[in-house]
């Protein structure tokens, strides 16, 4: 039975791991606190990705360096055991004598797995793993799929109204209410990259960005078959990257990068690339056609609707969702929030 001050510990751990969500992909958030007679003495988090990691951060914040070696050390990961931006955390925790560690869950990446905590026994350190573990794993649900599954974890969300439509035909049409576009900006900072069809772009003329919020703008992403998008879109305005997937070319013009891909298979085909370039997910905002492609393909991981009280009466058809579990409802002002995971995945 896992003690209870460890779960209490631990999950300071996961609300300091939370502070460095979108700044820190495609590496883990992670969290660590240091404890010492029963009191928190040092706190630290992975802020960004390339700078310091949470264990690092935690036993510099320490005022009384002698209290380190008569110390727990809570971590909500397995400390790394390899050398990448930083050098391992491991290795940092030997260095300072540290001779008890509490961890959430094992680091699955094919770099660590196992290998930090194997470090760690090997060198006389007590080691409690499992503390909040499935708490852990679902704070970095994006970072375990795409190391696992070397494809970056999905996200389909879309607005519809009472009757089942998502817009009128080749018209504009907002459906949710002001508070709740201000939870999807906050949902795009989340991620590494947003995602529209064809037709999205052409008809709406998105910015895509995360105007409402504080915080990094994704990574753009848009299928343009044949290049056939007009210029003036806000998708090509050079304010943030734009990935332009399409069948003619390759080439860079400053922050816009055209990548040409083949036509079969082209959707598993982008999400290989996407992942090769670092982005661990993404959340696809529409049209129709391409997040029906994307369900009827099962590429993808979770489903947030928003369900609003209007109707109308004739549009656009929403997705039909299937293969799906709905996890969680929630209300923000009239509309109807609901997630669904792909029982699948």
């Amino acid at each position: 039975m896992i003690d209870s001050s460890h779960i209490q510990y631990m999950q300071r751990c996961l609300e300091l791991a939370q502070k460095g969500m979108g700044n820190v992909s495609p590496n883990p958030m992670v969290g660590a606190i240091l404890v010492h007679d029963n009191k928190i003495i040092g706190e630290g988090y992975h802020q960004q990705f390339g700078a310091a990691h949470a264990e690092v951060n935690c036993l510099h914040s320490v005022v009384d360096k002698e209290l380190i070696p008569f110390s727990t050390l809570y971590v909500s990961l397995e400390p790394c055991s390899h050398y990448g931006k930083t050098p391992p955390c491991a290795n940092l925790i030997l260095e300072n004598k540290i001779k008890k560690v509490v961890i959430a869950t094992t680091d699955f990446s094919s770099k660590v797995n196992g290998k930090g905590i194997l470090l760690l026994k090997e060198n006389g350190v007590e080691v409690i793993e499992g503390v909040m573990k499935h708490e852990a794993i679902e704070l970095n649900k994006r970072f375990f799929y795409s190391q696992e599954n070397k494809q970056p974890y999905i996200i389909l969300k879309w607005a519809q109204s009472k009757d089942g439509f998502i817009s009128k035909v080749n018209e504009k049409i907002q459906i949710s209410s002001e508070l709740t576009n201000t939870l999807v900006h906050q949902w795009r900072y989340e991620e590494d990259a947003i995602w529209v069809g064809f037709n999205t772009a052409l008809v709406d003329n998105p910015q895509l960005n995360v105007r409402h919020v504080v915080g990094k703008n994704p990574i753009r992403v848009v299928l343009d078959k044949n290049l056939s998008l007009p210029n003036q879109l806000n998708l090509f305005d050079q304010t943030q990257s734009t990935l332009i997937y399409n069948y003619k070319k390759n080439e860079i013009e400053h922050l816009n990068h055209f990548i040409k891909i083949d036509a079969e298979n082209y959707l598993s085909k982008i999400l290989d690339n996407l992942y090769e370039q670092n982005i661990s997910s993404v959340i696809i905002e529409g049209g129709a056609k391409l997040l029906q492609q994307m369900i009827d393909l099962s590429l993808w991981n979770e489903i947030r609707m928003i369900c609003s009280p209007i109707e109308l009466n004739e549009g656009v058809a929403a997705p039909r969702i299937k293969n799906a579990r709905l996890q969680q409802t929630s209300m923000i002002d009239h509309d109807s929030i609901q997630i669904y995971k792909n029982l699948k995945k």
